[in-house]
C-alpha cells in the first residue's frame, strides 16, 4: 500500500505544512487522527501507532507526503533548482557518473540522481553521510516521476540500494 500527496506551498513553510498534509492523508487513509511522531536514534521520524511509515519532502514551493505499510522514503526537489556541476564527481557512482557524463540535461540528471539518493538514505533510515558515490541507481528509474514541476522519487523498503 502506497499512498502520495503533493501540495503547493508559500517559501519557509515547508515543515508546518508536511505535518498537516500528512495528518490529512493518514486520516483520510485511516478515518482516525494521526498518531504521535517520534524520532528514532538515527534521526528518522516514526509514528509511535498504527503501522504506517511515512516520509515528507519540501522544497522552496512544493511538500510532498508518502505513506506505505512499509519503511519508505521520498526525496523531490524543484526542477529549476540549478546544481553546481562539480557535484557530480563527489557524489555518483562511476556508472552514476557515466550516465550523467551521457545526459542531454545534466542539472536534471544530477537532480535525479540525488532524489534517488535522499529516498533511499531515508528509507533506510540511516541518512545520507559523506559522499553517496556507492550506489548504482539508473536515469531511467521507475521510482523517480515529475510532478508540479518537481522531481521526486519514492523508495519504499524492499527496494532501497543505499
Amino acid at each position: 500500500m502506497l499512498a502520495l500527496d503533493c501540495r503547493k506551498i508559500e517559501p519557509g513553510t515547508g515543515h508546518a505544512a508536511g505535518r498537516a498534509l500528512l495528518g490529512e492523508m493518514y486520516a483520510r487513509l485511516t478515518g482516525e487522527p494521526m498518531p504521535p511522531i517520534a524520532i528514532a536514534p538515527g534521526g528518522k521520524p516514526y509514528f509511535t501507532e498504527g503501522g504506517l511509515h511515512f516520509s515528507v519532502s519540501h522544497s522552496k514551493g512544493h511538500v510532498f507526503c508518502a505513506l506505505s505499510d512499509r519503511q519508505i522514503g521520498l526525496d523531490a526537489e524543484e526542477l529549476d533548482r540549478a546544481v553546481k556541476p562539480g557535484l557530480a564527481e563527489k557524489i555518483l557512482s562511476p556508472g552514476e557518473y557515466a550516465q550523467y557524463l551521457a545526459a542531454e540535461d545534466k542539472n536534471t540528471a544530477l537532480l535525479t540522481f540525488w532524489v534517488l539518493k535522499e529516498a533511499a538514505a531515508k528509507c533506510s533510515g540511516r541518512g545520507l553521510r559523506g559522499y553517496p558515490n556507492h550506489t548504482a541507481f539508473s536515469l531511467d528509474d521507475p521510482r523517480v516521476f515529475r510532478l508540479e514541476g518537481c522531481i521526486a522519487a519514492v523508495i519504499e523498503e524492499e527496494d532501497h540500494a543505499l
